[in-house]
């Protein structure tokens, strides 16, 4: 079963990230601790912090929490793919935004929802079910592509260290 991520105010660029690869990442902005906690029991919902009176908090009330390492972005998602095992997969995509799934759209159905220059350079698009926000792979995309793969590359090198040390 793939998990569901909470994450607090410092980690909003990791819950995109970790949307981008497909993952329910819910991203509260600024709500006390008490709340996140809360939150996280009554969803089922892994607490990812980088507050570390947070992360004891949320460890003593019995939640299942990550306190998340690294400086970059493609670090901090290592840090959760590494923990959690997770595929990080940009073809899996979730709304970067919203966390909502996305659902390929029909070229025509965009004509106006997207500048004319992307409209004629892109023949694939995608649409937010709840937002209603249209994507396309742009010059962005390699961009993504690198941040993952690096992830990746770091969360199973780290994950190879473990066994040498084991």
């Amino acid at each position: 079963m793939r998990p569901l991520f909470l994450l607090d105010g410092m980690l909003g660029a990791l819950s995109r990230w970790l949307r981008i690869c497909g993952y329910d990442a819910e991203y509260l902005r600024s709500a006390p601790d008490e709340e996140i906690i809360k939150r996280a029991a009554d969803e089922g919902r892994v607490l990812l912090t980088r507050d570390r009176q947070l992360y004891r908090k949320a460890v003593r009330a019995g939640l299942e929490a990550l306190l998340v390492e690294g400086k970059s972005d493609a670090e901090k998602l290592a840090s959760v793919s590494r923990r959690f095992s997770l595929v990080l997969d940009p073809e899996r995509s979730r709304c970067p935004v919203c966390g909502a799934p996305l659902a390929s759209i029909d070229k025509e159905a965009v004509r106006d929802r997207v500048p004319p220059r992307t409209f004629e350079a892109y023949g694939e698009f995608w649409a937010c079910s709840s937002c209603g926000k249209v994507y396309w792979r742009g010059s962005h995309w390699r961009n993504i592509l690198e941040t993952v793969e690096e992830a990746s590359r770091r969360a199973a090198s780290s994950a190879d260290d473990v066994e040498q040390i084991l």
